[in-house]
């Protein structure tokens, strides 16, 4: 939901100028910084050092998810789900209005959340997109340099039964997609049909597998540098979670453990579940979920919080990890990393 006070007070506070696209998003200049980090094990100094603070790069979205890293571009995208859009933002040129409509082709004005949520390049560098309002993948057919809402459909049904609304997705090293399929983007006019929240996995050859039906809102998903370790956030109340499955040569999920339970942490005073996530080089998971970006090791171990202030949706990290860009609510930010 859209913090209408921080966004008065940062108005403000700062010089702002409107990109074109919106008149109501803001581009910070220069950047405020806000939120704080909370230290845990000392561990956490090694990817981010003592006193770095977080930056708030643009405000004004309704609910900010997906960034991606464009490294050819040095630009961060990410998606405004409820505003059917995908914004794109560089430091060099600030924040411009990318794709527009982005998740939803159709003519409901009611749509809970029609936009794009997560986004992933493919090996040939094509723009891939969860399209939550038409509840499938799908693939963006102009360039990256020249957008436009020209999509082709990768995958939509399970058996012949629609999806209910693909959330996050990643690739692995052979081409092979997983992704996650809870069920936030449905309506009361498109019905689900499918009888549980599945985790998929798309192969190179069109054919799709499910991986997982058990959980109950697997939401945000990565895997591990070696690639044998797929690490799923549960978005559940009750059973906030997050998720390890161990993965055979095939991509196959052979066993799986509850890697860390942050359901003690939910509450009024951390806002946020576990939602999007993204894996360090390292192997360390920079995972949204109460109060921030939980940072936490491959075992298991909760090393510390960036505490954003705000329902923190997903991250991601440039090129050379040198910084993670976090959609907060109504914000970007970033914070430089070690």
């Amino acid at each position: 939901m859209k913090n209408s006070i921080s966004l008065i007070c940062l108005a403000i506070a700062l010089a702002c100028t409107s990109p074109k696209g919106s008149a109501d998003v803001e581009v910070l200049t220069p950047y405020k910084t806000t939120g704080s980090v909370e230290l845990l094990h000392s561990e956490l100094n090694a990817l981010i050092p003592e006193g770095t603070e977080i930056e708030i790069l643009a405000s004004g979205f309704e609910w900010s998810e997906g960034p991606l890293w464009l490294a050819d571009q040095n630009a961060v995208l990410f998606s405004d789900v409820p505003t059917n859009k995908v914004w794109k933002w560089t430091e060099k040129d600030s924040l411009s209005l990318f794709l527009e409509p982005s998740g939803y082709l159709g003519t409901e004005t009611n749509k809970k959340e029609p936009g794009a949520n997560g986004l992933a390049l493919d090996g040939d560098g094509n723009l891939i997109l969860c399209q939550h309002g038409e509840r499938r993948i799908a693939k963006m057919n102009s360039p990256l340099s020249a957008p436009q809402s020209d999509f082709t459909v990768l995958v939509s049904d399970y058996k012949g039964k629609r999806f209910n609304s693909p959330n996050d997705l990643v690739y692995n090293k052979s081409g092979q997609l997983f992704f996650t399929d809870p069920p936030y983007g449905l309506d009361d006019w498109n019905p689900k049909e499918l009888d549980f929240q599945g985790v998929y996995r798309l192969d190179v050859d069109g054919s799709l597998n499910l991986l997982v039906d058990s959980l109950s809102r697997p939401n945000g998903i990565g895997l591990s540098p070696d690639q044998k370790t797929l690490y799923i956030a549960q978005s559940d109340a009750k059973k906030a979670r997050y998720y390890a499955f161990d993965l055979d040569e095939k991509g196959d999920v052979v066993g799986g453990r509850i890697l860390l339970d942050a359901t003690v942490q939910v509450g009024k005073e951390n806002p946020g579940l576990p939602d999007g996530l993204t894996v360090h080089s390292s192997g360390t998971l920079f995972a949204s979920g109460p109060g921030g970006i939980w940072v936490i090791s491959s075992e298991g171990k909760h090393l510390g919080t960036i505490r954003t202030g705000q329902g923190t949706s997903n991250c991601t990290f440039d090129s050379e990890e040198t910084y993670l860009y976090m959609t907060a609510d109504a914000y970007l930010m970033r914070i430089r990393v070690g």
